[in-house]
C-alpha cells in the first residue's frame, strides 16, 4: 500500500475532511517517524509495532563489475518490529 492509497482510503472513510488536510496529516505522521528515527529515537505505536534503528557493522564487499574488494562502512538502518496484536491479526484465519 502506498502513501497515496492510504490517503485515498482515509478520504473514503472520512469524506467530510478535505483531501488537502488528509494529505497533510498523513505526511506529518510519516515525517515525524522519519525525523524521530534520524535523531536516534524510537517510535512505538501500541498494538502495531515499534520503529527503531539498528547499527550495521562495517564489512568487506566486492564490486560486482570489477571484482575489486571494497570496504562497506558501518551504517544505521531502520527496523520495524511488529506488535503482538498485529502478529495475531496477520496470522488469524
Amino acid at each position: 500500500m502506498t502513501r497515496s492509497q492510504i490517503i485515498q482510503r482515509l478520504n473514503e472513510k472520512y469524506p467530510d475532511v478535505p483531501l488537502k488536510k488528509m494529505e497533510d496529516a498523513v505526511n506529518l505522521f510519516f515525517n515525524h517517524i522519519s525525523s524521530t528515527l534520524a535523531e536516534d529515537g524510537r517510535v512505538e505505536i501500541r498494538g502495531f509495532g515499534v520503529f527503531t534503528l539498528r547499527q550495521r557493522q562495517a564489512r568487506a564487499g566486492r564490486n560486482p563489475k570489477t571484482g575489486e574488494d571494497v570496504l562497506i562502512p558501518e551504517k544505521k538502518v531502520p527496523f520495524f518490529k511488529p506488535g503482538k496484536l498485529l502478529k495475531n491479526y496477520v496470522n488469524s484465519e
